[in-house]
């Protein structure tokens, strides 16, 4: 029998019967990052739902393909096998040329990789601290595992030692469920990385954060409300890129953590959908007309899929059963 530390998806909302309207502060962390294209506040709310914890509901009519709101990542990390043609920050391709000229590792001398002066000015607290260590070990590890996530937990954990970030911004978010299986692997990366800090001359008192249960809490979080960030492109460069990683099964330019489309909960039919032009600010957008008071859903998986793979993924992914009206149906 084995046993697993499980997060409850209500356990940040204890105090709060409705979030935003008693928490100005929530709000503001809500919205701070996200706009629509009139500068105002999103025609959302975020507030418990009846069996899904917190979800997001209209507050007004929406008509079909409305921007809804775009939103900034909290954090984010390129896929490595796109580490030398995409910013190193915003995830944009940086185009063939740029590629070319790219040919060390970017965890070793990224100075590079980053598509403006604005990236690299926004990057260069964290990024101070990242190209003092050797990532080497740390790369070969999560490479040589498929893993993605703890990439994430770096830059966070960079960003932290910075002054860049706090260490509890993602507290808000729901964390997985974790099997003592994956707990013991994460233990295995947090020791990688503590020692990769300490072994890049970084004191003791600027890592004094970086625990056990720090790393594992941030890792549950990330493992469920990250996003893989797809472009949709435009370019022939990015065409020829997009084939290229489609090839070496990486299709995705990186993946992001945001806030509040982190509060968007799955449906296999969505209403609404996530749109990545050339980076990773992200753009929601109205699949079809939705009612002022109704949830605003996305599809977390590929909605083309059968009704049992659907479940599948989910379960294994997210940790859930979904219950949505077309799951019910068996469709």
């Amino acid at each position: 029998m084995s046993w697993s530390i499980s997060f409850s998806r209500w356990s940040s909302l204890k105090k709060l019967q409705n979030p935003t309207r008693n928490n100005p502060l929530l709000l503001l962390l809500l919205f701070s990052s996200s706009s629509t294209s009139t500068a105002l506040p999103p025609p959302i709310r975020v507030s418990l739902t009846e069996s899904a914890g917190r979800g997001t509901f209209a507050t007004r009519k929406i008509g079909t393909g409305e921007l809804i709101h775009t939103a900034k990542p909290l954090l984010t990390h390129p896929s490595l096998s796109l580490l030398h043609q995409v910013c190193y920050l915003c995830l944009k391709r940086l185009g063939m040329k740029a590629s070319e000229a790219c040919l060390s590792s970017p965890h070793v001398d990224p100075t590079s990789h980053f598509c403006s002066e604005e990236c690299r000015d926004n990057s260069k607290a964290f990024f101070e601290v990242e190209r003092k260590a050797d990532w080497s070990a740390y790369d070969d590890h999560c490479k040589m595992r498929g893993l993605k996530y703890p990439f994430l937990v770096m830059r966070l954990a960079c960003m932290v030692i910075s002054g860049s970030a706090s260490l509890d911004c993602l507290d808000i978010l729901q964390p997985a469920s974790l099997s003592f299986e994956m707990i013991s692997e994460m233990e295995k990366e947090f020791e990688l990385l503590r020692h990769t800090l300490m072994k890049a001359g970084i004191k003791n008192k600027h890592i004094a954060f970086l625990t056990k249960e720090w790393y594992i809490s941030v890792l549950a979080r990330i493992r469920i409300n990250a996003f893989r960030i797809e472009l949709v492109g435009g370019s022939y460069e990015d065409l020829l890129s997009s084939a290229a990683a489609s090839v070496a099964a990486e299709a995705a330019v990186g993946n992001a953590v945001y806030m509040l489309p982190s509060f968007y909960n799955h449906d296999c039919d969505p209403n609404a959908h996530i749109v990545w032009i050339d980076n990773a600010d992200a753009r929601l957008k109205a699949l079809r007309d939705i009612e002022e008071g109704e949830e605003l859903c996305i599809c977390y998986i590929d909605a083309s899929m059968d009704h049992d793979a659907r479940q599948t993924l989910l379960n294994e992914g997210f940790g859930f059963q979904c219950r949505c009206l077309r799951c019910m149906s068996g469709d």
